[in-house]
């Protein structure tokens, strides 16, 4: 377990990010551009008002890492091409969340992938170049290159100014963070079921956050006392390729939204888009599918390209910040070149390369039946149609 140590604050909105873009080509099949997309202001709410973004998974196989090698032009990785049409959509949050799934090497030296993954660090730069202000880090993956592994990640983070959760280098390090977002205080907990059998070190227990129902809530409740206005809890958990949520899920999602220091939880792992569900009058979006990924050919379905951007406005009501509205912007990786695309968005293109139309097309309708599975248009939330 990761200190609690003293409660640390750190301001997150309106934070900006000024590199340009990396080289690439552009065409009507919405290749990777070399041009900047434009970075949007953060959102303008009321006072007391906010908006989170939070994305899937960012899975560094294969194909995504030689896509970037290529953008570099043999030199480094340039993820930042493949990012780059989900920027704006990113940087208009107040605070933008990605999950970073596997370890990043410090050195870009013994590059691997599955089953034991050791991801270019460049993708972290890129990351923070895309809008994203913070990442969670407690997965599968976590320990796949042991605590060096967790060490060089962060370390990694940290370079590119990039907030983190859900992993620790050392037991005074506190895996969880408290941010200032438009003057609120909100906390943000992250933990993985396990480890593809890696067992923590039993004098390092502080290296990744496991769930646990008893040690988050105990967590939740010192956010709160450490002043936290508004807590979510980011969980790596479900059964991989399967878009219903498991029993577990829902059981944990039940006992954790019963608590008053939790306002809102949300899922990655299985690599395909959840359902969202409201709880004791709050939301859970159980998975925001893949982010950046290409699967090997045994389980590179068109599902495992969908993701989405899920946005929630958090606004006070009473004594209590809550979730008061959830949009999404549904995303497809495009399997030729890597890029993440924002659905919608692609879709209003003239000239659109017409088979990547209908998977666009294909695309959104699959996101929108896993959503809605369990009744979520009822609930008010809906597609980010885009501008």
């Amino acid at each position: 377990m990761a200190a609690a140590g003293c409660a640390v604050v750190v301001a997150v909105g309106g934070c900006t990010h000024g590199r340009q873009a990396g080289p690439g080509t552009s065409d009507k099949r919405s290749a990777p551009t070399s041009k900047p997309s434009p970075t949007a202001a953060p959102t303008t709410e009321p006072p007391g008002t906010f908006t989170i973004d939070t994305t899937g998974d960012l899975l560094m196989h294969e194909p995504v890492t030689q896509a970037a090698r290529a953008l570099a032009g043999g030199q480094g990785y340039d993820f930042r091409p493949l990012l780059a049409q989900v920027r704006p959509i990113l940087a208009a949050a107040d605070l933008a969340v990605c999950h970073m799934e596997t370890p990043l090497s410090p050195d870009d030296k013994r590059i691997s992938y599955y089953p034991s993954f050791n991801a270019p660090n460049e993708i972290a730069a890129a990351a923070s170049w895309a809008g994203f202000k913070t990442c969670t880090t407690a997965s599968n993956h976590s320990l796949d290159q042991g605590a060096a592994g967790v060490q060089a990640t962060l370390d990694a983070l940290d370079a590119a100014h990039l907030l983190h959760v859900g992993t620790a280098r050392s037991a005074s390090e506190r895996s969880w963070q408290i941010y200032d977002v438009r003057g609120v205080r909100v906390a943000h907990l992250d933990y993985t079921y396990g480890l593809n059998g890696i067992p923590v070190p039993k004098d390092k227990p502080w290296l990744v956050d496991i769930i646990d129902t008893r040690r988050i809530l105990a967590d939740a409740h010192q956010a709160r006392l450490a002043g936290a206005q508004f807590v979510m809890v980011a969980l790596h958990w479900g059964q991989e390729y399967q878009s219903a949520p498991t029993a577990q899920q829902k059981a944990l999602a039940q006992a954790l939204l019963a608590s008053p220091d939790i306002d809102f939880l949300y899922g990655c792992h299985v690599h395909v888009v959840q359902p969202i569900e409201r709880i004791n009058g709050k939301y859970v979006v159980y998975g925001v599918g893949n982010f950046l990924s290409k699967h090997a050919p045994c389980c590179d379905t068109p599902q495992t390209r969908d993701g989405i951007i899920m946005r929630a406005t958090v606004a006070k009501e009473g004594d209590r910040y809550v979730v008061t509205q959830i949009k999404y912007t549904p995303t497809f990786v495009d399997p030729q070149t890597m890029t993440v695309l924002p659905v919608p968005e692609d879709l209003k293109m003239p000239g659109l390369d017409p088979g990547l139309r209908q998977q666009l097309l294909d695309s959104s309708q699959r996101t929108e039946t896993a959503i809605n599975s369990l009744h979520t248009d009822q609930l008010g939330v809906q597609i980010d149609s885009g501008s």
